[in-house]
């Protein structure tokens, strides 16, 4: 005898439990990036009127304060994808709440691979650490933007082709920041700089966007 099976629990855009996880997110998205500043320190001199000395300080916390701005920059940039995730959802389930707090998890532990870059930046683990910890928020991106699409969680399902364009931006940055480990054991720098052709990708990719990709996607 087949068993009935209780219909999947949803939350529409109206409700509480909607409104929670959207204020959850943004709340922990907030503290996130005003926790990068904690690896800011005001630097000690002996001579408080000397412009050299500060100066010179100041030169020497200068990859603490270039990670804290790549930093600010890759949670700000999730935080908006993330914002355009949720307006695309007619409605959300237990499942995607599960995944959200796992995908938040690591977004919040994000701090402390920033500041580990901006203390040990010529360290090539410093920046294994902080790559991989990017790349699973990325891959978290498509494992929420998967669920939505499988459950009816979206305003309006996705055809095949807006469906597979979204996934493979989102997967970029895991290919980008996987590939620059290896490359941070010839240079750091070098590696670093490959967190950024997730940007000539994108002009690149624009040419073969689905038509409704922009609709769609961004709402």
């Amino acid at each position: 005898m087949q068993e009935n099976l209780a219909p999947r629990r949803t939350y529409g855009r109206e409700s509480v439990e909607f409104s929670r996880t959207v204020a959850f997110t943004d709340g922990l998205f907030a503290i996130a990036m005003t926790l990068l500043v904690v690896s800011l320190a005001v630097p000690t001199i002996s001579d408080s009127d000397s412009v050299g000395q500060l100066a010179d300080k100041l030169n020497d916390d200068s990859a603490t304060f270039i990670s804290f701005a790549i930093s600010f920059a890759v949670i700000g940039r999730y935080w908006f994808a993330h914002h355009t995730y949720f307006s695309a959802l007619a409605r959300i389930d237990r499942g995607l709440i599960g995944l959200n707090l796992v995908y938040l998890a690591f977004i919040a532990f994000l701090p402390f691979p920033t500041a580990l870059l901006g203390e040990y930046f010529e360290n090539p683990l410093a920046i294994a650490i902080y790559a991989v910890n990017v790349a699973i928020v990325s891959a978290m991106e498509v494992v929420l933007f998967s669920h939505a699409q499988k459950h009816g969680l979206l305003q309006r399902k996705l055809p095949r082709d807006v469906y597979r364009y979204g996934v493979t931006m989102s997967l970029a940055p895991v290919f980008f920041f996987l590939l620059s480990i290896p490359v941070a054991f010839i240079s750091t720098t070098l590696a670093a700089c490959m967190w950024f052709l997730g940007i000539p990708f994108a002009a690149i990719a624009d040419r073969w966007k689905p038509k409704e990709a922009d609709e769609l996607l961004l709402g």
